[in-house]
């Protein structure tokens, strides 16, 4: 099968998903800007999630440059992936209305673990589609940044009942480790991205 309705369909959904994510800010009773003051964990869950949310969309659009086509077991992997992403907007609002209360950062960690389980299911089935001599699957060997954040999610969820800013500080540390989309596709691809 083609992968152009899969990558369309994908973009769609995370193009909705960041909508949501906004429209959860409420406008402030006040005209000056120190009204804005009670809205900062909303603002700062939003930027977490968005440059997230972002970073995924790089990502997935880079992995699907290397592919060729989709199957079946592709179809479902991605749509593993993107119900995990749905849940963003809601472990983001709850985070923010919440001013970081323990619990509900655990909770976006599980969300942001669970993500990157599915995005490293979605690598993985493409990589099996395609076979061992593709050139996804040499994209996808030596993966220590996507382990090494999956490792730092799993850390942050009970470490948010330790404290929940060390936990934040890895969800952090891992969107700036992802800054940069993945260069592991882009060096197999060479120009083509």
């Amino acid at each position: 099968m083609e992968k152009n309705r899969l990558e369309a369909f994908s973009d769609g959904v995370i193009a909705i998903l960041i909508t949501i994510m906004v429209l959860e800010f409420k406008v402030p009773h006040g005209s000056d800007f120190s009204a804005l003051a009670p809205l900062w964990p909303t603002l700062v869950s939003y930027v977490l999630s968005f440059v997230f949310l972002a970073i995924y969309w790089n990502n997935h659009h880079h992995l699907l440059q290397a592919a060729h086509r989709v199957n079946g077991r592709v179809l479902w992997a991605n749509a593993h992936l993107l119900f995990w992403l749905s849940l963003v907007p809601f472990a983001t609002a709850w985070m923010g209305e919440n001013h970081f209360e323990t619990q509900t950062v655990a909770a976006y960690g599980f969300v942001l673990f669970m993500s990157g389980v599915a995005f490293t299911g979605l690598a993985r089935s493409l990589v099996k589609h395609h076979g061992p001599a593709s050139k996804i699957a040499e994209s996808q060997q030596n993966n220590f940044k996507g382990n090494a954040s999956l490792l730092a999610y799993g850390a942050a969820v009970p470490l948010a009942f330790v404290n929940r800013w060390i936990a934040i500080a890895l969800y952090a540390g891992v969107a700036v480790a992802w800054w940069v989309p993945d260069r592991r596709i882009e060096r197999v691809l060479g120009d083509r991205t």
